[in-house]
């Protein structure tokens, strides 16, 4: 089993950033790929980005360009700096982990979890 645990969602202000953090712990020895998910309300969640054991990246169009995602070996730790933030970008933040093919970034393929963080930019 592998434990995930968000935080640093917030309220800013369009053109702000905000940087969510990850903590994993647990089996995280099983894991090839950790990422970032959203879901806005009355909406599906969707891959904001994802990088995998290799460092490869990979980002939603949507963000490319003002997100960066980036990790942690030595702390199990996942970061989401997210630059030049946009009301449409208001979500709760997920991150998620599993033994997939990061590209894909596709919820359905990822077992774990975490519990979410809150992200609101305001116009």
């Amino acid at each position: 089993q592998v434990q995930l645990v968000e935080s640093g969602g917030g309220s800013v202000q369009s053109g702000g950033s905000l940087r969510l953090s990850c903590a994993a712990s647990g089996y995280t020895g099983s894991i090839s790929c950790m990422g970032w998910f959203r879901q806005a309300p009355g909406k599906e969640r969707e891959g904001v980005a994802a990088i995998d054991s290799d460092d490869s990246r990979t980002y939603a169009d949507s963000v490319k360009g003002r997100f960066t995602i980036s990790q942690d070996n030595a702390k199990n730790t996942l970061y989401l700096q997210m630059n030049s933030l946009k009301p449409e970008d208001t979500a709760m933040y997920y991150c998620a982990a599993d033994r997939v093919i990061c590209q894909w970034l596709i919820p359905v393929y990822f077992n774990y979890w975490g519990q979410g963080t809150q992200v609101t930019v305001s116009s």
